[in-house]
């Protein structure tokens, strides 16, 4: 097959085509770079969703390879993350071998419908969640998440779970069995790692006068803060050892036993067995299977899906395909939960540090793949000695930053109704869980764009033309009129004419580029209601569209201006136009005693 048509099936390899040793040297140690980043948050990641440590490698692996032959932004990287395993931990504490099974099949079903939606091109859908109430979940999550965490800080035994408010009340219930030894190993991981991250920042090799020098401290600060993760890791593993190696009462919990080896190739299970409220094994089919994953098979691709576009966005700019970056996500599940993987997407710490090494082609991802083959084959039964204070340092130290508070000023000062949203994702999200608190967030913004779409804003002016003819002047500020906000318009206009008196009517359209079948006969009716109290409704400014959408939708020709000058003109050449105005009627029945006074004052002057 020639590399032309093998490039449209595997767009990735257009990487190859003038890859050079320089470009092969970049990729490498940025890939080395990422891996020592996702060995230690893959064995952490796993634990967050209730599997085994080794589920974490396995998911870490398969997306970098096929994101290089299919992806089009070099600095992604797919893989675990926080908030999928936090998705994941939902579906995984039924007890025996259920909880990979249902975290496999997830992944399976989430790449199922990635791919569907990329194509059908729904890639859109993810605009639908608005940036307040992206901040809302992503806050809760990093919430629930640190708290989720705190029983391994603390040295507590148990599972953590998804459920913060039940995770905070078991946390406070067992305050008593804290051990000292994982608290202090935790706290001070923590500190370690929140330092590091912030010497980065600090310019110590300015002060140094030698060249040479200095790039080989800046670039010996850059390593160790890059790697912090792995460096807290591998000390706190070797403090476990030496504690823990040759003694029967260790002061740390550790992880275990970590099975070493390759994953076999199997398709996912579509039955497995759990633990009944009696203790009893019971089976589950299929069925039963997706019934318990219900919501999370469409919220959590949703999920991934936005994860994966933001970053893609944010490193790779405006220029790349949503559709190719949907199907690489999608394949890097389904072919990862053939590999025992857990759901995966892009992950923005792990491509920051991959954009930060100077990544140049997505090829990097394969060497950061072999990186954690090699770990799984080689370094697993030493990942037993890892604390797991030390792994829930390094989830808590991640996800703090997730918690957004910088943007709740900006949406104070300039749009207060988009907190609303948000909040209520936040608060939904810690009390009732995250895929129900992102529902109502997002519907509650298409709740309010429903109501902006209903009631649009309208600005009404009584004004005068250069000869002194009074109109009304009605201005919608909106691009749009349907259905919902027809009557909006027609009881608006009444108001106008109540408040300000009858004059001729003047719908300013040049903001309005599109009306529906109901907003024409909506207008329709109008202009017969006004025509009947004889006065005169004008379109001004109006799309030629908007004149044929009105026609055929109601077989009446709509006097049109372009400008108050032509209304003047128009008024002028129109016979009896004061006296029609002088026995006009609002269209509002509130104003009905003066109606019946002006009518009287007229027919005493005939007399």
């Amino acid at each position: 097959m020639p590399m032309k048509s093998l490039s449209v099936l595997l767009p990735g390899l257009k990487w190859l085509q003038g890859y050079t040793a320089q470009d092969a040297v970049a990729d490498l140690i940025a890939g080395i770079t990422v891996g020592l980043t996702v060995l230690p948050q893959g064995l952490a990641y796993a634990t967050l969703a209730g599997l085994e440590p080794q589920y974490g490698l396995y998911s870490a692996f398969v997306g970098g390879i096929v994101y290089a032959l299919l992806g089009s932004c070099r600095q992604v990287t797919i893989g675990p993350t926080a908030l999928l395993a936090l998705m994941t931990s939902r579906h995984t504490g039924f007890g025996l071998d259920s909880g990979p099974a249902y975290g496999i099949l997830l992944c399976l079903i989430s790449g199922i419908v990635e791919l569907a939606m990329a194509v059908l091109k729904l890639g859109a859908l993810v605009d639908l969640i608005s940036l307040p109430v992206t901040v809302g979940f992503t806050s809760a999550t990093a919430v629930i998440i640190g708290t989720s965490q705190l029983k391994g800080l603390l040295g507590l035994r148990g599972g953590s779970g998804s459920d913060f408010l039940n995770t905070m009340r078991s946390v406070f219930g067992n305050l008593h069995k804290v051990r000292y030894g994982d608290l202090t190993l935790g706290l001070v991981s923590i500190f370690v790692l929140l330092l590091l991250r912030r010497l980065k920042n600090v310019k110590l090799a300015n002060r140094v006068g030698n060249l040479r020098a200095q790039q080989l401290l800046s670039g010996s600060i850059w390593v160790i803060c890059t790697g912090r993760n792995a460096l807290v890791v591998l000390m706190s593993s070797v403090l476990a050892y030496s504690q823990c190696g040759q003694q029967t009462d260790c002061p740390f919990i550790l992880t275990g036993k970590v099975k070493s080896g390759l994953p076999s190739l199997a398709l996912p299970k579509f039955e497995t067995t759990i633990i009944g409220q009696n203790g009893t094994e019971e089976h589950q089919n299929f069925e039963d299977m997706l019934s318990e994953l219900g919501p999370s098979m469409l919220i959590l691709p949703i999920i991934a899906v936005l994860g994966n576009v933001a970053i893609s966005k944010a490193f790779g700019g405006v220029g790349l395909s949503p559709t190719r970056e949907l199907v690489a996500l999608s394949l890097s599940n389904i072919c990862g939960s053939f590999c025992s993987s857990m759901p995966v997407t892009g992950s923005f710490s792990r491509s920051a540090v991959n954009h930060a090494s100077g990544v140049r082609t997505p090829i990097g991802g394969c060497y950061t793949s072999l990186l954690v083959l090699l770990a799984l084959g080689l370094l697993a039964p030493y990942f037993q000695y890892i604390p797991k204070a030390a792994l829930s340092a390094v989830i808590i130290s991640a996800v703090i930053f997730m918690i957004e508070f910088e943007v709740i000023r900006p949406l104070w000062r300039c749009s207060r109704r988009e907190l609303l949203p948000g909040a209520i994702t936040f608060v939904m999200s810690l009390a009732i869980g995250v895929e129900i608190g992102l529902l109502l967030g997002v519907g509650a913004d298409v709740a309010f764009l429903v109501y902006r779409a209903a009631r649009p804003v309208l600005t009404v002016s009584k004004l005068q033309t250069i000869n002194g003819i009074s109109y009304i002047l009605i201005r919608p500020k909106h691009s749009s009129l349907y259905f919902p906000a027809i009557e909006w318009v027609r009881n608006g206009i009444s108001k106008a004419l109540s408040t300000h008196g009858t004059a001729p009517v003047v719908l300013d359209c040049a903001q309005v580029h599109d009306f529906d079948f109901t907003a024409a006969r909506g207008m329709g009716n109008l202009h017969k209601e006004l025509a009947k109290a004889n006065v005169p409704l004008f379109l001004m400014g109006a799309d030629k569209n908007i004149g044929v959408i009105l026609k055929e939708s109601t077989n009446i020709d709509f006097p049109t201006i372009d400008c108050p000058n032509d209304l003047e003109f128009i008024l002028e050449h129109t016979p009896n136009y004061e006296l029609h105005l002088q026995v006009t009627a609002p269209l509002v029945d509130s104003n009905a005693d003066n109606i019946v006074t002006e009518l009287s004052t007229l027919s005493a002057k005939s007399t």
